[in-house]
């Protein structure tokens, strides 16, 4: 309680909205919902599950598919039913603003707490404007465990300087997450990390790891770039392909960018997609350079135009860090 900053009096909390995102159409025997109407999404939403395939993400959050889930029969859109429960207005205790937090969605920005770009659903502040991701608020909320379930409570301290026990690198003063019990910290990107993530290297999800069991110093490496792993840190790792792989090899610099998503904040005259090839690397139209991350394509199929993300995107939505290894 001595550091103000950690904290805020809420003076007339009842004056808050806490008007809900969606409204139930149908309910089961159980009474829980099955049919529900988002406020964000022009369909009707059905309850999982799905008959289809789970390759997809959840459009809140943008982490893969997990029940239970809401999902849209006419078109490809998918929800989480913690995401899909959230309030249009909340208040969030980590934000330095005394305004509530209102929920928007396909806008890119930077979250404030774990700095990724993404278009998908956030918090922005009423006041400052600043937004916050769905995965940070969920991730930040009172009582959260961390994602590897650590068996302790951790506890945020803003001001500490240390090493992150995910990635190594120093929390450098901008706050993290502490046991008080054992020599544990999280630093705020590694805190909300994707406990599973999916990659063209493996058919299979793959699941975020904190220990190697396999003591044979050669297998410490990374099967997307093929170096060398530090066995200590946090890493991706298929158990049924025995497949290992670096943190960033997997994410790549926009894993919470929605790809097919429409983004025209451009000069070009028609709007662009946003993609990520796989294969058959086109040349960016700026830079000349194969485009084999995240890349923006134009609508027009006769046009063929296509850049990168860091070639046409304004400079405070490009990520300017990369994980740690």
């Amino acid at each position: 309680m001595k550091d103000k900053d950690s904290y805020e009096i809420v003076e007339n909390e009842d004056e808050i909205p806490h008007e809900s995102s969606i409204s139930v159409i149908e309910r089961n025997d159980a009474g829980e919902a099955t049919k529900i109407k988002h406020f964000k999404h022009m369909h009707n939403l059905m309850s999982g599950p799905f008959v289809g395939g789970y390759e997809n993400s959840c459009n809140g959050c943008m982490l893969p598919i997990s029940d239970p889930f809401y999902y849209c029969s006419e078109c490809v859109f998918f929800l989480h039913k913690a995401c899909a429960e959230l309030t249009k207005m909340k208040n969030v205790w980590h934000h330095h603003c005394q305004e509530p937090l209102s929920l928007i969605s396909d806008k890119a920005f930077e979250c404030q707490e774990c700095w990724h770009i993404s278009n998908a659903f956030a918090y922005e502040c009423c006041g400052c404007e600043e937004n916050k991701c769905l995965r940070c608020v969920i991730a930040l909320t009172p009582g959260a465990r961390t994602c590897l379930k650590h068996v302790h409570p951790l506890y945020f301290y803003r001001d500490y300087d240390g090493q992150c026990n995910a990635c190594g690198d120093t929390t450098r003063g901008y706050g993290a997450f502490c046991c008080k019990d054992c020599n544990f910290v999280l630093d705020l990107g590694c805190f909300s990390l994707p406990i599973t993530a999916r990659h063209k290297c493996d058919e299979h999800l793959l699941s975020l790891t904190d220990n190697d069991d396999n003591s044979y110093s050669e297998s410490h490496h990374c099967d997307i770039c093929e170096e060398s792993r530090d066995a200590n840190r946090w890493f991706y790792h298929c158990t049924t392909c025995d497949t290992s792989a670096h943190v960033g090899c997997v994410l790549g610099s926009y894993p919470f960018l929605k790809l097919g998503s429409i983004y025209e904040e451009t000069n070009h005259p028609h709007p662009l997609i946003i993609v990520k090839k796989k294969y058959y690397y086109l040349d960016c139209n700026k830079c000349g350079k194969p485009c084999e991350d995240v890349a923006l394509e134009c609508s027009k199929l006769e046009c063929k135009y296509i850049v990168h993300w860091d070639c046409a995107a304004p400079y405070f939505l490009r990520q300017w860090w990369k994980w740690g290894m």
